[in-house]
């Protein structure tokens, strides 16, 4: 905060208090900072107040250049490790830093694969690593017409810079907007001592969440990658295998786990997830670094779950006693839980499924599929369409069209991937790593199980299967038992506001009940005229002439308002229910077009013109002053009449029950 309230300049005093820091971390680590012999290494982070997955920028392998390089390779005995390592550094560097987009690095590393033939990053050789390095310094200094930076200080302060810089980017700014983040927050950076999860076959790289962040199963749960670095699993461009065995086998993936391949480590990062947890009486969501064999931890915090993790979470370690029925209450957003009271799949409809993922986060979703973020925004915010964003993969910049979106589809990444992890944040459906879609961005397609998709095609999302399917399936109201009304139960106890509904219709109070309304708050009697056999009546009466012909065509409505409010009081069972009478702009009611207009007049036996004359008559300049700024009761009092009488003889009927 300091940094942006001093017009992005530092603090007196920080430089001296980084070379401190620098300098104990050294001592600790037992290398030094841009050494030619044995260089510490660096990974410059961010540290916000509250988790924003993927929003802030970070840099990994901080302190390579030409000379540190050779050293990382000698130190190591490992040339293609210490190249990996610098190419990795250069390509984020050049982009969180110095502003040379990521796509260049990207093509530059394709056509070298495609040239040498092949496929994957792992078989690259030390002299194509260092062939990559020389081809991504010179693209920098294409772009920018100066060098790749050669000295480690002037990289460190280029970082810490970047990352404060991101607490304002574009997607960090949406991502806080989105979940009331106060900016005056403000972020930290982190310097830490690299470790290297890419340095052989006994090094890997993983996120995982003390219990499962899509059901809240008390289980552990996440993914991992041998010989990697921890943005190779987050990133989603190689496939990460499951942590546990029983994960592997409810996935029915084909990789090794963790908990086979890495027995020590793994049992030894259960004991850690076991004293986190416990530490912070809350779901972990952590980052682990192997180095030949030994592991470290990079980070912890509260780990994003959905509503129905976040309610078991909850109400299970209430239940066990770790936090108490008021801890357990503010652990569960209310916002989120807006997620449960959405429909699920039908499991008896008919479902063409086209394509399969990984069951990222929950829920059903149908919508027309749109291939950048920029097109789900306009489509759902200006044409009121509902999207699927699909996406090869997700990245930060796309926030606004995954909030737009009503589910997200990639074609790559994982159960950790920065799509799934926002994703479950905000409650939207999403499947990822559907790795046999193709996505054609260009001509806008995608084929999916032989089928030929364009934007604008509609399908459906099971994010709680992976099930990719065509067109729209129907979907089952939500069930709000167990762990839900066990919390709503908690809250009741504890709350001082009481709730009531707005609704006019047996089935919008009936729902309201069901969620625990407490009464009608408002009964909008306009809204019970619409009915198309109630509207011809209601006509009848705006366009009498006389105050009997009014009353011959309120007598037809009588019995219709007379069995409304039965049915609401029945259903309120003595629950106060607040009634408004009859007040809207008499137009509304009245046709527009020349059928209607017709239609209307042959009803009530009159001549098209009259109608056209009542409608221009009644037209209200502003609809929100109702009947010329005063009350409707007042100009027709045998509207009110009609009224007040259904609701006294409804309360008669109703009272006769008991």
């Amino acid at each position: 905060t300091a940094f942006y309230d001093n017009d992005r300049a530092y603090p007196d005093g920080l430089n001296a208090e980084v070379e401190t820091a620098l300098a104990a971390v050294e001592k600790l680590v037992g290398r030094k900072f841009g050494d030619a012999n044995d260089p510490l290494l660096v990974s410059v982070r961010s540290g916000a107040r509250a988790s924003m997955p993927g929003m802030m920028d970070t840099v990994l392998n901080l302190g390579l250049n030409d000379q540190t390089v050779e050293a990382l390779a000698s130190v190591s005995g490992d040339r293609r490790f210490a190249y990996d390592s610098y190419r990795r550094f250069i390509q984020m560097y050049g982009d969180v830093v110095l502003g040379v987009e990521h796509y260049h690095f990207e093509e530059i590393l394709e056509i070298h694969k495609e040239d040498k033939g092949y496929s994957l990053d792992t078989e690259m050789s030390a002299d194509d690593w260092a062939e990559v390095v020389r081809d991504f310094k010179k693209k920098v200094d294409s772009e920018l017409g100066q060098p790749f930076p050669q000295d480690p200080r002037e990289q460190l302060w280029g970082a810490i810079g970047a990352v404060f810089g991101s607490w304002m980017n574009a997607r960090a700014n949406t991502y806080r907007r989105l979940h009331s983040i106060p900016a005056s927050w403000g972020t930290a950076v982190n310097v830490q001592a690299m470790v290297f999860g890419n340095m052989g076959d006994d090094c890997a790289t993983g996120v995982c969440f003390s219990r499962n962040p899509s059901t809240g199963e008390d289980r552990f749960y996440g993914e991992y990658l041998i010989n990697a670095q921890g943005e190779d699993v987050v990133a989603g461009i190689r496939t990460p295998a499951p942590l546990t065995k029983i994960e592997r086998e409810e996935s029915g993936s084909d990789l090794t786990s963790m908990e086979e391949a890495l027995p020590t480590v793994f049992a030894e990062l259960c004991d850690i997830r076991d004293k986190l947890e416990s530490h912070y009486r809350d779901m972990q969501d952590m980052e682990f670094t192997v180095e030949t064999g030994k592991l470290y931890m990079l980070q912890t915090r509260a780990g994003k779950r959905t509503a129905k993790a976040a309610l078991r979470i909850a109400v299970e370690m209430c239940r066990d006693g770790v936090i108490s029925k008021e801890d357990a209450l503010r652990r569960v957003d209310p916002a989120q839980l807006d997620q449960l009271l959405h429909p699920t799949l039908d499991p008896e409809a008919t479902r063409k499924v086209i394509g399969m993922g990984l069951p990222a986060s929950p829920g059903a979703a149908s919508g027309q599929i749109v291939f950048s973020s920029e097109i789900a925004e306009d489509w759902a915010h200006n044409k009121g369409q509902k999207v699927i964003l699909v996406r090869i993969e997700t990245s930060p910049e796309d926030i606004a069209g995954m909030h737009a979106a009503e589910g997200i589809l990639t074609s790559r990444g994982g159960m950790t991937s920065h799509a799934a992890v926002v994703a479950r944040g905000m409650g939207t459906p999403c499947v990822c790593g559907a790795g046999q879609i193709k996505i054609d961005y260009a001509n806008k397609t995608m084929i999916a199980g032989g089928v030929n998709l364009k934007e604008g095609d509609v399908i459906t999302l099971d994010g709680a299967t992976g099930e990719i399917m065509l067109g729209e399936v129907a979907t089952l109201k939500p069930d709000l038992s167990g762990d839900f009304s066990k919390l709503m139960e908690w809250a009741d106890g504890v709350r001082r506001l009481k709730v009531r509904t707005n609704a006019e219709t047996p089935d919008d109070a009936q729902t309201a009940r069901g969620f625990g309304a407490e009464g009608i708050g408002l009964c909008r009697t306009e809204h019970m005229f619409f009915d198309p056999a109630r509207i011809i009546s209601m006509r009848e009466m705006i366009l009498a002439e006389t105050e009997q012909g009014r009353r011959t065509a309120l007598d037809k409505l009588l019995p219709y308002q007379r069995q409304d409010f039965i049915d609401l009081f029945r259903i309120m069972k003595g629950l106060p229910v607040t009634i408004r009478l009859l007040d809207p702009p008499l137009h509304e009611f009245l046709p527009h077009g020349d059928g209607e207009i017709a239609e209307v007049a042959n009803a009530a036996g009159v001549s098209e013109a009259i109608v056209r004359r009542r409608l221009l008559d009644l037209t209200e300049a502003n609809p929100m002053l109702g009947h010329r700024g005063c009350r409707l009761g007042i100009s027709y009092p045998e509207i009110y009449e009609m009224q007040v009488r259904a609701i006294f003889e409804a309360a008669i009927e109703v009272s006769k029950d008991g």
